[in-house]
């Protein structure tokens, strides 16, 4: 494996580049850029690269199914960190070009719905068609493929465009959501701050087949952060489900709820324990900490035992 190697969505001028820029490690590794999500991944699971960073969620937009897809499927990875990046576009053109100029408009499909109320408002005319990222998009621009390209207005420089437009968007505080995916190895320690992600497959499709899943979260006190449905492509009507929550797999409240989940899914796929971007500590209810459950555990001992 090559461990000073990290991966991730290209090329160059991305705002995956950008988030894992942010990381210290990100200094003493060779960042390679790829053409896609799966070809990122695929890397690492052959050992070509430690790690690869990867989005997976917009503030706007929901989940990035490619990469909840991928998690799903192929040999397991698991999510060590994840970095939470602002989002603001810029319109890049080539120089020279007028905001009357631009006809044309291309980005990653994740873009589009950030800036397309910006675009009916300013670009009414403008036809869009979507890039594999928005860093290509800015490659198509320089290209002379498009007019204009919604980037990072960091990726001018690298593909000698102008920032026409800057700050876009149409929602305040937009974010992407980004992991750090590495092959299967032992969680990194608890910090109180942390979350715990899974693919869960239901066993069989029935009435409250999903309730039967959140109570195994609800009954245990376990906040539920995150919880999206993907196609299983095995047919119409079966469904995986990509869920994050609060805690870490030591958490006794976690990995009991771990534990029910096995026992009432078809498959879990484990996808790891990781601290949180935002260092936000769990709320954790005096009756599931992990005191009350040894302390649980003790009284149901006492009482197998006659000492009750």
């Amino acid at each position: 494996m090559s461990a000073s190697r990290y991966t991730y969505l290209g090329p160059e001028g991305t705002f995956t580049e950008a988030a894992l820029r942010t990381l210290p490690e990100a200094a003493t590794r060779e960042l390679s850029p790829m053409v896609s999500v799966p070809a990122a991944l695929d890397a690492v699971r052959a050992g070509e690269a430690a790690a690869a960073l990867v989005p997976i969620e917009n503030s706007v937009e929901g989940g990035v199914t490619t990469t909840l897809d991928e998690l799903a499927s192929g040999g397991p990875l698991m999510i060590y960190r994840e970095v939470l990046l602002p989002i603001a576009f810029a319109l890049l053109v080539r120089p020279g070009t007028a905001l009357g100029d631009v006809k044309t408009v291309t980005g990653h499909p994740v873009a589009q719905p950030q800036v397309r109320k910006w675009l009916a408002a300013q670009l009414p005319e403008a036809v869009w068609e979507s890039a594999a990222s928005n860093a290509d998009g800015a490659r198509l621009v320089q290209e002379g493929r498009y007019d204009g390209a919604f980037a990072g207005e960091f990726a001018a420089a690298t593909y000698g465009l102008t920032p026409l437009v800057t700050d876009i968007h149409d929602a305040q505080n937009a974010a992407t959501r980004f992991v750090l995916v590495g092959r299967p190895a032992r969680p990194a320690a608890p910090t109180g701050a942390d979350k715990t992600s899974v693919v869960l497959w239901l066993r069989e499709d029935h009435p409250g087949a999903l309730l039967e899943l959140l109570q195994e979260y609800a009954v245990r006190g376990v906040n539920m952060m995150r919880i999206e449905s993907r196609p299983t492509g095995e047919g119409i009507g079966r469904y995986c489900f990509s869920v994050d929550c609060e805690g870490h797999i030591t958490d006794r409240r976690v990995s009991e709820v771990l534990m029910g989940l096995k026992r009432v899914c078809q498959e879990v796929r484990f996808l790891g324990s990781y601290p949180r971007a935002d260092e936000v500590m769990a709320s954790v209810r005096p009756e599931m900490t992990d005191a009350a459950f040894t302390d649980a555990s003790d009284w149901l001992a006492r009482c197998m035992d006659g000492r009750s």
